[in-house]
């Protein structure tokens, strides 16, 4: 048994896989904290675009309001006052004009919904956009994590490994899993997810 796995306690082999370990356990954790930092960042912009919206979905309802006031006042003057409804008529919305166009009889129709809350919508897409962005990068930082765990534990078994005797019959058992869990590291972080921005 020795014989067949006598390699791995080799000096050299040991200090190359000791080294292999330590720069790929440094990359995943630097991996890690770009996955970090670009969950906050997303977070952030999923967070601004929410107030956002919530303050353009709140002066829209304001919008809406004064075009129903306006059309009011117009409506009452149409007919008697026409220079009044006249001066109403020009304070009327873009969408609100258009939805009289589009339907005198109807005229708050759904599309002039949409077209008002047009803007805060966006923002609200852009906020789910975000925050499930931000969801991807920690959901990557989290296998991340798992995966710097997995490769330090292999490192401390590579470096115990050469510290034992070359006689140990421990060191290339050690070195055995310090190699297994190396490997399954590498198949491990190539099948971390990327994200999709």
């Amino acid at each position: 048994m020795k014989k067949l796995f006598g390699w791995l306690g080799n000096e050299i082999f040991l200090g190359t896989l000791v080294a292999l370990l330590s720069v790929f356990t440094a990359f995943v954790s630097y991996q890690g904290a770009m996955a970090d930092s670009e969950q906050n960042k997303y977070e952030l912009l999923g967070m601004q675009a929410l107030n956002d919206g919530n303050a353009e979905y709140l002066r829209t309802n304001q919008d809406i309001t004064q075009d129903y006031n306006y059309f009011d006042n117009w409506y009452l003057n149409v007919d008697e006052r026409p220079e009044i409804a006249e001066y109403y008529q020009s304070s009327f919305s873009e969408q609100l004009t258009a939805a009289i166009e589009r339907n005198p009889e109807t005229v708050w129709d759904e599309q002039y919904y949409t077209d008002m809350y047009a803007e805060s919508d966006q923002y609200f897409t852009d906020s789910d956009t975000n925050f499930e962005i931000g969801s991807q990068y920690d959901e990557r930082g989290d296998q991340l994590q798992l995966i710097l765990t997995l490769l330090a534990i292999g490192l401390a078994f590579a470096a115990w490994a050469s510290l034992l005797k070359e006689e140990s019959n421990l060191r290339p058992l050690f070195s055995l899993f310090a190699v297994i869990i190396f490997v399954y590291g590498i198949i491990t972080y190539i099948a971390v997810p990327a994200v999709v921005v």
